[in-house]
């Protein structure tokens, strides 16, 4: 389990007037929710969240080469061993 103590909560951001009449935020009047436009979709510190996430971007393309790799392995494996 991971200790979340240390990431600070959301921030709260004011109603931003050019975004009022965009689709999805007249969706969200029309369903009677209190804000004006739904919150998220802009993060306020997505240079620190790519920074953070950057290891995990390396583990995905290495995990998927190993994948790939371990199929052609396989495949030559399994056709010296049988004969074809």
């Amino acid at each position: 389990m991971t200790d979340q103590t240390d990431r600070p909560g959301p921030a709260t951001l004011p109603p931003d007037p050019e975004k009022y009449d965009e689709y999805r935020n007249v969706a969200a009047r029309k369903r009677g929710l209190e804000q004006p436009y739904i919150t998220g979709g802009d993060d306020p510190n997505l240079p620190e969240e790519l920074e953070r996430e950057r290891p995990y971007v390396w583990m995905l393309v290495a995990m998927v080469a190993a994948i790939v790799a371990l199929g052609f392995v396989l495949g030559i494996a399994s056709a010296i061993i049988t004969g074809a």
